[in-house]
């Protein structure tokens, strides 16, 4: 499965081994198909650690022999069969966060230079997971995502789509009827099926929703056993706002409120459980921030937030639950865009999903004022430009699940706050058009903002 990180790995190899790269992400988000394919692929051998696996012989290697690594590497090429080349191998350090030591050795192994190495893991900044280790700053941390829309059009065979359509916005002209349909016919696709890598090897092969479903069922399961696992101290806090990140969503606004969790509770009694979620990349947070201007994390409020699943194919499945499977009705109903209700929360998921694989920090505008109506807004997504100016530089995104609707906010939004913004966009079903300084853009353009 042909993933855009690769082409950040391959650029990390070129500079020759004066850093270890770190790929984190969630589980089954293909960290570990990504590494060995490109250790197959780019070097003349490697070894995969693979610390859920290994025995203590091995993990107890870096106790005891990193001060004499002709030795630790003689036990390695050993135990793994491996003939080790300087500069020609790789050594992989699967699910890393397993063995803190490993981590910590980083510095030594990179600084000796015989070798290249990739780390992979989840939950890599919880506390047990760091606890007496120091992070070496000669590792490089890279976040890895489910697959974006491009990702999932390749794995459909369909390599054009995208770059036309990446031609369009930067032209801003219509995509035109028939390729605008194809286009939301394939969005609706990747938002039923999502980005980890085994639900998009079910539909490709398959075309069946429901062994899909079942696939991201199992990959729901496993986060909770995530959760109960190694969630200490506050799994019961983890699991109540996962459990309830659907019925949040389906609200109007969409923030979550913690005291629908617990009576009384409020978002800094459960900050470590969000911080888990959020490390675990099961959620995308989204923060309210007070003012557009150039720093939106300097105007943050971390107590009013949006909690969106990290994949919309998984909250799909999350939120339909009440029978084993969701039926296929419901499939073919969001296919069609039939779905009466619900729709709305899972495309500005969809959004965040897509804004957060493009690189961008989520953040929204929210002003809930009870005495001035004019200052009453709230804003679906603030982004930044990639060349930061002195002014300009925020661009509001409103998302509607419809052709039909009103842009209150937006107007409003843009009054009051003209000298702050760059282009506003609205993110809709129709095709693209320019109109009174918003540009209208189909949904699967999200990706295109720059």
């Amino acid at each position: 499965m042909r993933r855009k990180i690769y082409d950040t790995l391959l650029a990390w190899k070129k500079e020759g081994g004066k850093t270890a790269l770190l790929i984190d992400g969630a589980r089954r988000v293909g960290k570990s198909y990504v590494a060995e394919e490109f250790a197959k692929a780019e070097y003349k051998s490697y070894i995969l650690i693979d610390f859920n696996r290994a025995s203590k012989d091995v993990t107890d290697l870096f106790d005891l022999y990193l001060d004499d690594l002709d030795t630790l590497f003689l036990y390695l090429s050993t135990y793994y069969n491996v003939r080790l080349y300087p500069r020609e191998s790789l050594i992989i350090f699967d699910e890393v966060q397993l063995c803190p030591r490993a981590r910590s050795a980083i510095k030594y192994l990179v600084r000796d230079g015989r070798y290249d190495y990739l780390e992979t893991g989840s939950l890599m900044s919880i506390r047990k997971n760091v606890k007496d280790i120091l992070i070496p700053s000669e590792e490089r941390h890279l976040q890895m995502f489910p697959l974006d829309f491009e990702e999932f059009l390749w794995a459909l065979g369909n390599e054009q789509f995208m770059p036309l359509a990446a031609r369009c916005f930067a032209k801003k002209t219509p995509m035109g009827q028939a390729l605008h349909r194809k286009g939301m016919d394939y969005y609706r696709q990747y938002m039923i099926v999502g980005g980890m890598p085994q639900a998009v090897n079910a539909y490709v092969e398959s075309r069946d929703f429901t062994k899909v479903d079942q696939v991201k069922r199992d990959i729901l399961a496993l986060y909770r056993a995530d959760i109960a696992k190694h969630a200490a101290g506050c799994e019961m806090k983890v699991t109540q706002i996962f459990d309830d990140i659907p019925a949040q969503l389906a609200r109007h606004e969409r923030r979550f409120r913690f005291s629908a969790l617990r009576k009384g509770a409020a978002a800094r009694n459960y900050e470590d459980a969000l911080f888990w979620l959020t490390d675990a990349m099961i959620v995308n947070a989204c923060y309210n921030t007070t003012a557009p201007d150039i720093g939106l994390k300097l105007n943050m409020d971390r107590l009013t937030l949006k909690c969106y699943m990290a994949d919309t194919g998984l909250l799909i499945s999350h939120s339909f639950d009440e029978n084993s499977l969701v039926s296929k009705e419901i499939y073919k109903k969001i296919l069609f865009d039939k779905l009466e209700v619900n729709m709305g929360m899972i495309v500005e998921n969809m959004t965040a999903q897509m804004l957060r694989a493009a690189g961008h920090k989520l953040y929204f505008y929210s002003n809930p004022s009870k005495t001035d109506k004019d200052e009453r807004m709230e804003i679906d997504f603030l982004i930044a430009k990639s060349k930061i100016t002195n002014a300009h530089n925020i661009s509001p995104i409103e998302v509607k699940s419809s052709k039909n609707y009103t842009l209150t906010s937006l107007k409003k939004f843009i009054k009051r706050f003209s000298s702050e913004l760059h282009t506003p966009y609205v993110l809709h079903p129709a095709d693209l058009k320019e109109e009174n300084g918003i540009i209208y853009l189909p949904l699967y353009m999200t990706p295109f903002y720059k």
